[in-house]
């Protein structure tokens, strides 16, 4: 079976700017190249060809300046060789390229609450899903959202969690990664023993200002610590804004270290997640899973998180990785499981060890690939 990947206009594939939506393409497109003929279609870049075949996977990217122009550039590359249009996170897409393909299946893969009546028009909405075989989500929560909203989905709905490249993380306490930890320390002029780290986009939905003004209260009650922030505004550059802007203002008022590395590509992330003794995730909105629960997980970290969206269904006390906060709004809540984690380093440990072993056997691109072979499958079989 031909298969199409459909990317979202945002950024490109592989993941060079980073992206989850990208990065999850790359995770799974090796495991699902050895079944089926893909070709993945996705936005330009000056360092990219427009047409590439690598690794028995197809590249098509086309330019586009939004997702009308960028939709309508796929579109003229479709044909009906293809038997399966998968698209991301773009629903409003179905119809277009069920007018364009009369004959191919489509199913939709959801990293966001797209369904949500800001985003699509409740007859847009039915008509993508008449006209799906199947729609995976990376959350519960988001597969209960469309489920409340639009019934009719119920039995297309199938929650495929994301995942990481286990084998690209060192567990902090392996030789790799307490060697990792102390290179890195050097290179950003670090010398406190503790360390905290945040990997995020900085944006206030993020949380980014939270986790400042809870490490500012950690800050006051030790000298032993150092908060390493790694993210930028956007993917891929280092734009400013009055936000990140006020972030670097209010970090001047910390009593201890506080770094910011910008951007860092995909490639190279794996590295900076030892740094960390312990990890947060801050998230404010309503988020569907965010991927760094996976990352902090495969290094090893013990994790604190908020209960917003989907991130406690991979991150909380019953699996025994982390740490989940309902007063998600409250630096002090922060500041306390803070200081809670670095006081008990032997607790750390074993919730970084618990995140990593559920890392290796549940959150594997490899896992990944299989559940949508076996939902691809399906479609082969109803074919036949």
């Amino acid at each position: 079976m031909k298969i199409a990947f459909i990317c979202t206009e945002k950024l490109p594939v592989p993941a060079i700017s980073g992206g989850a939506i990208q990065q999850y393409i790359d995770g799974i497109s090796p495991y699902l190249s050895g079944q089926y003929k893909i070709t993945i279609f996705s936005l330009a870049h000056p360092s990219l060809p427009n047409k590439e075949k690598k690794d028995n996977l197809k590249y098509k990217r086309v330019s586009g300046k939004n997702a009308e122009e960028y939709i309508n550039n796929v579109m003229a590359l479709l044909t009906d060789k293809y038997e399966l249009v998968h698209i991301f996170n773009r629903p409003l897409w179905v119809p277009l390229i069920r007018q364009k393909l009369e004959r191919a299946k489509i199913s939709l893969s959801l990293h966001n609450e797209m369904f949500s009546p800001e985003k699509i028009p409740h007859e847009k909405a039915v008509e993508c899903i008449k006209n799906v075989e199947f729609i995976t989500t990376v959350s519960q929560f988001i597969a209960d959202g469309i489920r409340k909203l639009y019934p009719i989905a119920d039995k297309k709905l199938n929650v495929v969690y994301s995942g990481v490249d286990v084998d690209k993380y060192q567990p902090s306490w392996s030789k790799q990664g307490i060697e990792n930890k102390n290179s890195l320390k050097s290179k950003l002029g670090i010398t406190k023993d503790k360390m905290i780290l945040y990997v995020s986009r900085l944006s206030p939905k993020k949380g980014s200002d939270i986790v400042l003004k809870a490490v500012k209260a950690v800050m006051e009650s030790r000298n032993d610590v150092a908060l390493v922030i790694v993210g930028s505004k956007w993917y891929g550059e280092n734009k400013a804004d009055e936000y990140t802007e006020s972030l670097k203002a209010l970090a001047k008022t910390l009593k201890g270290p506080i770094v910011f590395t910008g951007f860092v590509p995909p490639s190279e992330i794996a590295g900076y997640y030892n740094l960390g003794d312990v990890f947060i995730c801050a998230s404010q909105w309503q988020e569907p899973l965010a991927r760094v629960h996976y990352e902090a997980m495969a290094a090893g970290l013990p994790i604190i998180t908020t209960n917003r969206g989907g991130n406690a269904e991979v991150v909380n006390r019953e699996y025994g990785n982390g740490i989940v906060i309902d007063d998600y709004s409250n630096p002090n809540v922060f500041a306390e499981k803070i200081n809670y984690l670095l006081d008990n380093s032997d607790e750390a440990i074993e919730l970084g060890k618990t995140g990593r072993n559920l890392a290796v056997k549940k959150y594997g691109w490899e896992r990944v690939a299989n559940d949508l072979l076996r939902l691809f499958e399906s479609i082969t079989i109803n074919r036949a």
